[in-house]
């Protein structure tokens, strides 16, 4: 008889309102419905307690950071323990006084808090200044045991870096989980909304492909002012799972929130790993350049 590991994944793509207490209400409410339908492993996006406060550098949201562990992953934990399910929950951390962190905690049932992870790639882009908020992470590349897997948790921008992905995975993750916060300028969408979305999916794709895992990236929806009246973000939602071959399990909307959750056996990973063994060949003796800004000499 076939082994299998088969477990539920569910995804939360929610459209962030101006008030944290209501996006912290509906973030719990998609984690029980996500449970309802028999997800036990769920994730949320990127910095769901507010608005991507990264469109302006303002040091007024500094009062939106908290602690982690701290109230809101407290609010988290207390519901995963009472379903006994894991969440993964993105977070704006106050580390200290001018530190902070932008932060994954993995909240792990009826054993509560299990560890977190700082995000460690920071973009620094039109609407999203994230360098003026977040300290670049200093915890590593990790993979969280759960009864439920080997879970390898990164933030957003890590998902356009290889090297990331390959070390969660090397960590022994076998499911890489992407809390998201991607979109469109809207000025910009008609010319080259379509390949920045498809650029975003192909990657972590490839992610899931080279690395023998599944892939969970998991975005908010719906437009963003920019608090200085230029324009805004169009959040592209798009949330969805990939399998170790690539493959697409399942698919949330562009634009509207949804809870998704998807059956996948862990089993698969070994025989993907068995017929395209990546990790086997690696030239681990011919990599020592990649510590290098780049090669110019």
């Amino acid at each position: 008889m076939a082994r299998t590991r088969e477990i539920t994944l569910g995804i939360v793509q929610m459209r962030m309102s101006t008030d944290p207490d209501d996006n912290i209400a509906r973030a719990l409410d998609g984690v029980r419905d996500a449970a309802r339908q028999g997800a036990s492993v769920i994730c949320l996006p990127e910095l769901f307690r507010s608005r991507y406060f990264c469109q302006e550098e303002d040091a007024v949201h500094f009062e939106l950071a908290e602690p982690v562990p701290g109230p809101t992953s407290e609010a988290v934990e207390a519901l995963a323990r009472e379903l006994d399910v894991t969440v993964i929950a993105s977070l704006f951390e106050r580390r200290a006084p001018g530190l902070y962190h932008n932060t994954a905690a993995v909240l792990d049932g009826a054993r509560g808090y299990a560890g977190k992870y700082r995000k460690m790639h920071i973009p620094d882009d039109p609407r999203f200044y994230e360098k003026y908020y977040f300290t670049p992470g200093d915890l590593g590349f990790r993979s969280f045991s759960t009864p439920h897997g080997e879970l390898g948790v990164l933030v957003c921008w890590d998902q356009w870096y290889p090297e990331a992905a390959r070390l969660t995975a090397l960590r022994g993750a076998e499911i890489l989980f992407y809390p998201t916060a991607i979109g469109w300028h809207p000025e910009e969408k008609a010319v080259h909304g379509a390949n920045q979305q498809q650029a975003w999916e192909i990657a972590q794709r490839a992610h899931a492909i080279a690395n023998g895992c599944f892939v969970v990236a998991v975005n908010r929806t719906g437009f963003e002012p920019d608090p200085r009246g230029d324009g805004g973000i169009e959040f592209w939602g798009h949330s969805f799972i990939a399998a170790p071959d690539g493959s697409i399990l399942a698919m949330a909307p562009d634009d509207e929130e949804a809870v998704i959750v998807q059956r996948i056996d862990l089993e698969q990973l070994a025989a993907l790993r068995h017929g395209w063994p990546f990790l086997r060949d690696r030239r681990i003796d011919a990599y020592d350049s990649l510590t290098r800004r780049f090669i110019d000499d």
